[in-house]
């Protein structure tokens, strides 16, 4: 009889098209992975994968069961969230992930919350950058995930918690040399420091910013904003910094945080989970807790006007 657990690690396997990383992933040795995975095969009288070495390909079988096994999967883990439900909310496991930007600002007063408040729910965090997250929701290794909206999915949707307004970051030293009014033209002719590749922070600013490709050039990436503000505060370049991470991040005495007048530029931090999850009450209560902290933020943290659950949209 074919079970689930053949059908998780055939699943992963098909993902990971390594026998290696799905092992990992599965939290057991190859060995194992691989004669349930031929355990799997004779029980369906089929040829699933064509194994080289520790990377594998698909057969057209192979493919076909794979998507079939996601399917299953995804049923037999909403029964799964289906009947945790039943014994009330914010109860058991749940598997938030939390983007870089948002996480170290917002965690410490959640969990604080959480542990004072539902006593019985076990939150599990992952941190990492956008894409991850939304893959592993998708996928079903996540139940929900905390990050900048608006999400491009069209499995998920979402809901606003706060809005974060961005704030100029600059030496001390040279901050007497800025005034509000021509913050966005001093801007461009300023070195740019933000965080690398695949951090939508840095997507956020580049977009205000309006820097072409070329002008880009003058842009640094790095792997934190700690790293950021300490080359911001020896004067090495500027940045865009949400407001949310002020308090922890800056040193008042080493560098100047500037407002923009009008209209100030801000990303919208939300909660975002599967259409077909059944833990919606679930994902609404732990919303309230965060739109009823104050995570470190110098008065600039705002309730978006629009609170109302909506699908996720580009």
């Amino acid at each position: 009889m074919v079970t689930l657990r053949q059908l998780r690690y055939f699943e992963t396997l098909s993902r990971t098209r390594h026998f290696g990383m799905a092992a990992q992933q599965c939290a057991v040795t190859q060995p194992a992975l691989s004669m349930q995975v031929k355990e799997l095969e004779q029980e369906l009288g089929v040829r699933l994968v064509e194994r080289r070495g520790n990377s594998v390909s698909l057969t057209s079988a192979g493919q076909e069961i794979a998507a079939r096994a996601e399917t299953i999967l995804h049923h037999v883990r909403d029964l799964s969230e289906f009947a945790r439900q039943q014994r009330g909310v914010l109860t058991g496991a749940l598997r938030l992930g939390i983007i870089p930007s948002v996480a170290p600002y917002v965690l410490p007063s959640l969990l604080t919350r959480v542990e004072a408040s539902y006593p019985s729910l076990d939150l599990l965090v992952r941190e990492t950058q956008t894409d991850t997250l939304l893959d592993e929701l998708v996928r079903g290794d996540l139940d929900a995930v905390m990050l900048a909206l608006p999400v491009a999915h069209p499995q998920l949707e979402a809901t606003a918690l706060f809005d974060d307004r961005f704030l100029v970051a600059v030496q001390a030293k040279a901050a007497p040399s800025w005034s509000s009014g021509n913050l966005h033209a001093r801007m461009v002719r300023e070195r740019l420091l933000l965080l690398e590749e695949g951090h939508c922070l840095r997507d956020q600013a580049l977009q205000f910013c309006k820097i072409a490709n070329v002008q880009s050039r003058k842009a640094l990436g790095a792997a934190s904003l700690t790293t950021i503000m300490q080359m911001v505060a020896a004067g090495h370049g500027i940045t865009l910094l949400p407001e949310l991470c002020a308090a922890a991040e800056v040193d008042r005495q080493r560098v100047a945080l500037i407002q923009f007048p009008d209209n100030p530029p801000m990303r919208t931090i939300g909660l975002a989970w599967r259409k077909t999850s059944s833990r919606k009450d679930d994902f609404t209560a732990l919303g309230q807790i965060v739109r009823g902290l104050q995570p470190g933020v110098d008065g600039g943290r705002r309730t978006p006007a629009a609170m109302e659950t909506r699908d996720a949209k580009a």
